[in-house]
């Protein structure tokens, strides 16, 4: 009878304990995060976080929000997102229906999404 454990492997495991994962720190706990809450607050300078919410953002996975100083929220598109200072903080939330693309937008951002409308 042969044990598992004698059969060559191609797995190294390094050396320390592994890190959990945490919304700040890559994009899929981000998008994790933003469905089990519903939204999430991005403070102004959390410049990390925000990239990761705008590359979400262009592909239809989050909407973003950009909170202004009297408190309103202001629905940002992906090239705002893109171009986006940290000025303001943002709101991510879950996309209310999937795919959705506003006439509204300049056919310059509706390109960004010339693959889901084929």
């Amino acid at each position: 009878m042969e044990s598992r454990s004698s059969q060559p492997t191609n797995v190294i495991r390094f050396p320390g304990a592994r890190s959990s994962a945490s919304p700040r720190r890559d994009q899929k706990s981000l998008m994790d995060a933003v469905y089990a809450a519903g939204s999430l607050p991005v403070p102004a300078d959390d410049r990390a976080t925000k990239d990761m919410a705008t590359r979400l953002n262009i592909f239809g996975f989050v909407v973003i929000d950009e909170v202004l100083s009297d408190g309103t929220a202001r629905r940002l598109r992906p090239s705002e997102a893109f171009q986006a200072s940290t000025l303001h903080p943002w709101r991510v939330s879950k996309p209310s229906s999937r795919y959705r693309i506003d006439d509204d937008w300049p056919e310059t951002d509706q390109d960004l999404f010339a693959a889901l409308l084929a």
